[in-house]
């Protein structure tokens, strides 16, 4: 996910909560307005582009895929079908004998909120795959899937080749078949693979295998026309969008209750606040503001985590993540300091000279964010435990002059200046590198402009706008999903921005040779251990400083209950939410 979204980024996903997900309360309720503080924005109000968990939960409340993550505890890492009638296997049919072709029926009654209202289409879903791989912002997540989907990368290619205007792209979309993925009829698709791949449905979890109607096509993908004119599948509708600034969601009118096993809808708005710093969130929270239930992009500041953990207060969850967040990236293709990161050993020592156990202080504390070394967070198939750059100045001294800078550098750090725990992970690491003679200067940004701006922006890092930065990753799915680490950052010209997320633009052949060979193997054993070889290189190479596999702090106010967590979203599900009767906002 990426993305992202704890105190620096995107979307993250996966492991063991630390204290338990908070239950509901009660007979629900229905009515009232959800009131959602935060200082951030999606980075894309699209379905089939947005890669960041921000953007994914927005998407919960009117965007649906054909399966998904319920609200339900001990369930949320295990997905279900939603706009699928049911999980294909190879007992229903679903899923042929060679394992390579799943054939997926949707549901029916599910409806867009067309005039008048009608049925999701397989079709749709055609569509909607064809659009994440656009030439104006292409899904990030790409590299996941761009060698599995029959005839997705030859297609991809030739998207790239026609511009940017919507009449054009919508032209190719609709004259150009990808035979990986085809509309047998009304509500059946198929889905065709290069090769078996048995994380195929839980990859069919992320919003860009969402349904696309016609209507988009009259657009620009990610852009703010198609932001404010978008078309609902789900319980609720966009109202209305300002960027940075507000989202009104309304109910649907064309959704129905009973084509949807996963959300309840219990309230009737929701309201988004951009506005709210992450203090002033947290205290609103507390102190039980009628315009204040629980949180957008915002978390509880790490500086107030441990009394509220030494309290045990029951508005407090910590959930698991299976992530990399915060990490530190380098940029690799910086033409500061005469191309310094571009050699192994100053990112090497860079490595050891920064101290993981000060920024985990400055976190919050080791109790939520246990220490991660190296890439892999310990519930991903191929995570083995091991430490290649331990905290040690006189090494990282030794390496730095090695590679021609005894005198040290100048560096670049861009982060998010809303965000306590990236201001001072910045501190941190300024005050780490002082010691080996390194001057790190701050790039502060808006949580609006960090990815689409900056990590996003091949330009923008090309030129060296920024050398140093702090990002966040979390599996797309679980268990066997090191393919979705690896793929979208480390896979060389596959995952450089925009299509993928090496913001660093990292390039190694040997990694890439040991995804090939990890992501089509046969057993599940073997594809760990050459997991645990990509992860040995990767570190060895140094392109990145792994600092935690954190659990994630989420605070809600007393008024809100059935607080169900989502890895997926890195927040509680705000479709499945209901208000104590008296206190429903307004």
């Amino acid at each position: 996910m990426c993305v992202l979204a704890l105190v620096a980024a995107a979307c993250s996903q996966g492991t063991t909560p630390s204290a338990p997900t908070t239950t509901a309360a009660g007979k629900p309720v229905k009515g009232g307005t959800l009131n959602m503080l935060g200082s951030g924005d999606v980075d894309y109000m699209d379905p089939n582009v947005s890669y960041y968990s921000i953007g994914y939960l927005g998407l919960r409340m009117w965007s649906r895929q054909l399966f998904t993550y319920p609200a339900e505890n001990g369930k949320v890492t295990t997905s279900v079908p939603d706009l699928a009638e049911e999980i294909p296997t190879a007992d229903n049919k679903g899923i042929s004998a060679d394992g390579k072709t799943y054939t997926i029926s949707i549901r029916q009654g599910a409806q867009w909120n067309s005039s008048p209202a009608r049925q999701v289409t397989a079709a749709d879903m055609v569509r909607g795959v064809k659009r994440t791989c656009n030439p104006v912002q292409p899904f990030g997540g790409i590299p996941n899937f761009a060698d599995l989907i029959v005839g997705y990368q030859k297609f991809c290619d030739g998207f790239a080749k026609v511009g940017q205007k919507p009449a054009d792209m919508a032209k190719y979309i609709n004259d150009t078949p990808l035979p990986g993925v085809v509309a047998k009829d009304e509500r059946t698709v198929v889905f065709k693979l290069n090769h078996p791949a048995t994380y195929f449905v839980d990859m069919l979890t992320l919003p860009a295998f969402s349904p696309a109607p016609k209507e988009f096509l009259k657009y620009a993908p990610a852009s703010l026309d198609l932001a404010k004119n978008t078309l609902s599948n789900g319980p609720y509708a966009i109202k209305t969008y300002s960027p940075t600034k507000q989202i009104v969601f309304e109910r649907n009118p064309a959704w129905k209750a009973s084509s949807d096993p996963v959300r309840k809808a219990y309230v009737d708005k929701i309201v988004v606040n951009q506005t709210v710093s992450q203090e002033s969130t947290q205290q609103q929270l507390q102190t039980g503001s009628p315009s204040a239930d629980m949180e957008w992009d915002n978390f509880p500041p790490p500086s107030q985590l441990p009394q509220l953990i030494a309290k045990k207060d029951p508005n407090l969850n910590l959930g698991e993540t299976g992530s990399s967040n915060p990490y530190i990236v380098f940029n690799t293709v910086s033409p500061s300091n005469n191309g310094a990161l571009k050699k192994p050993e100053v990112r090497q020592a860079l490595a050891y000279a920064i101290n993981r156990a000060n920024i985990i202080q400055a976190l919050g504390g080791p109790k939520v964010n246990p220490p991660l070394t190296h890439v892999l967070p310990s519930s991903i198939v191929g995570s083995k435990d091991f430490d290649p750059y331990p905290h040690n100045v006189a090494k990282a001294k030794q390496l730095l002059a090695k590679a021609g800078y005894k005198n040290g550098l100048t560096l670049k750090f861009v982060y998010r200046n809303a965000s306590e725990g990236s201001r001072k992970t910045f501190a941190t690491v300024q005050q780490d590198l002082k010691a080996i003679g390194v001057n790190v200067k701050g790039v502060a940004v808006p949580n609006a402009d960090f990815y689409t701006k900056y990590m996003q922006a091949p330009s923008v890092t090309k030129r060296g706008v920024w050398d140093v930065s702090l990002a966040g990753w979390g599996s797309d799915w679980y268990g066997n999903a090191a393919l979705s680490f690896f793929a979208p950052l480390f896979s060389g010209k596959p995952s450089f921005p925009p299509v993928g997320s090496n913001f660093g633009f990292y390039e190694n052949p040997a990694v890439n040779k040991l995804i090939t060979q990890a992501s089509t193997a046969k057993e599940e054993s073997t594809a760990g251990s050459l997991w645990a070889q990509a992860d040995q290189q990767v570190m060895k190479d140094a392109p990145f400083f792994p600092i935690t596999n954190p659990v994630q702090a989420n605070y809600h106010a007393s008024q809100t209950k059935n607080t169900v967590y989502l890895p997926s979203l890195q927040n509680f599900d705000p479709t499945n939410i209901w208000l104590e009767q008296g206190k429903q906002g307004g």
